[in-house]
């Protein structure tokens, strides 16, 4: 069957995608904006959440990356017209993603504080770090559990169900964040930091009781392990593999940024959590399209049609720069009114609001690498996506962010330390895509 490339086709798929898409930075934004109103400890608060947020992102975005490759595969397969052959994976590789989860889990849980002090965290900011990850931690399985799902949908062109299992886990914990931080007199204390931690780890158990729930009765795809394994999972052990060190490039950038922020005090790791929170917000709401690129691209690649995957690149790039325009508008309009909802303290946000120009001018740059970066991880390129991570991380990113420590450039230094890291991902993306497929193209 061929593949639909228009502008009604690719938002039934972006659309819903960017919905589900955002729902994680929404959970931390969340956390964010509320923790940063407690009432006591506000300041320190707000730092923990960050720490632990950033550590946590680490470990769900390094074992996640299996939805990617399952979406792949599943996607290519369909536009192939062999399906069937690949109704076994799934369950082999949640059960292997789950298990490597739960050691890891298990491998941390000990040694809490340890991790957090190479954060250059102590003090009470320390303390609240080791009780908020040791109740958020215990989610860390369940969201590998529901990327999977995601990305079985996914690969079967659908982003509808994962936009309401987003949803559901989104309203829930806001919902619960209020309850449980602020608490309700007579009723519920208040539990500040921890009470943050308790709605995120309800929402996840709820979204992963909802994922199981509609992957049962809404696909034929079976959760129940059987052997022998599936001649693909090789493939995708691998494309996870490339995607797994591809990941801890990009969190050594990210980690990197939050130790050296800890470094300057806390009202710097206090503007840059809510910096980076509303970069990684509208970072996911443009990987609305790279989902997008990511589902067709894989089909249209299975399918041999090359003019179609060329097209599929013009025209994705096209609405998903218009999307980074309007949120770059959106920002400049409501500069100040962005910051006040996560804080109230003056030193945080104005340090904060020295920097918020650098997140918003880098959209545009933003758009083009996560939109290919979707599209690179249709096609299965995940060899190529690693090598170019780890060129911008270690050739852009570090270099950038050493030199504005020396020359005592505070944040400043940090956030083009990130531009730079986005330009050379993106360029490398264009070259390549490019370079690859317009012979094809000429060919086909």
């Amino acid at each position: 069957m061929k593949t639909t490339i228009n502008f009604k086709a690719i938002n039934r798929l972006a659309i819903p995608a960017t919905i589900a898409g955002i729902a994680e930075p929404l959970l931390s934004i969340t956390d964010t904006a509320i923790v940063g109103n407690i009432p006591v400890d506000g300041v320190e608060s707000l730092a923990a959440a960050g720490i632990v947020g950033s550590f946590l992102s680490m470990l769900i975005w390094v074992l996640g990356q299996t939805r990617s490759a399952i979406s792949a595969i599943i996607s290519q397969y369909l536009g192939a017209g062999r399906i069937e052959d690949v109704k076994t994976l799934p369950a082999q590789a949640i059960f292997l993603n789950i298990s490597l989860s739960l050691l890891i889990l298990g491998s941390t849980i000990f040694i809490v504080e340890d991790i957090f002090k190479l954060f250059n965290a102590s003090g009470k900011i320390l303390d609240y770090c080791v009780s908020y990850y040791s109740i958020r931690v215990w989610g860390f399985p369940l969201t590998l559990f529901v990327f999977a799902v995601m990305g079985i949908f996914r690969g079967l062109q659908n982003t509808y169900y994962p936009m309401i299992i987003a949803i559901t886990g989104a309203v829930l914990n806001i919902g619960l964040d209020f309850l449980l931080v602020y608490g309700v007199e007579g009723w519920i204390p208040a539990l500040y930091l921890d009470g943050a931690a308790y709605a995120s780890l309800i929402a996840q158990g709820s979204m992963a009781v909802m994922a199981f729930i509609l992957l049962y009765t809404k696909t034929d795809i079976s959760l129940k392990l059987r052997f022998p394994f599936n001649p693909e999972l090789g493939r995708l052990i691998g494309m996870s593999l490339n995607l797994f060190v591809r990941t801890i490039a990009l969190n050594t950038a990210m980690l990197l940024a939050v130790r050296e922020a800890t470094d300057m005090g806390p009202r710097y790791i206090g503007a840059h959590t809510i910096a980076i929170n509303l970069w990684l917000f509208s970072s996911f709401f443009i990987d609305g399209y790279g989902a997008a690129a990511n589902i067709m691209g894989g089909r249209l690649l299975g399918a041999k049609d090359y003019n179609g995957l060329w097209t599929l690149a013009k025209k994705i790039t096209g609405y998903g720069s218009v999307v980074s325009l309007v949120l770059m508008l959106a920002a400049f309009l409501f500069y100040d009114p962005i910051g006040n909802v996560f804080s109230n303290e003056t030193i945080v946000l104005e340090t904060f609001y020295a920097v918020f120009f650098i997140l918003i001018l880098g959209l545009p740059i933003n758009t083009v690498a996560f939109v290919l970066d979707g599209l690179f991880k249709g096609l299965g390129e995940m060899k190529y996506l690693r090598n170019t991570l780890l060129a911008a991380t270690f050739l852009g990113f570090i270099p950038v962010l050493y030199l504005g420590k020396y020359m005592d450039w505070k944040l400043y230094g940090i956030w083009m330390a990130f531009t730079v890291w986005m330009l050379i991902r993106g360029a490398a993306l264009v070259w390549k895509f490019r370079r690859k497929f317009r012979p094809l193209l000429q060919n086909a």
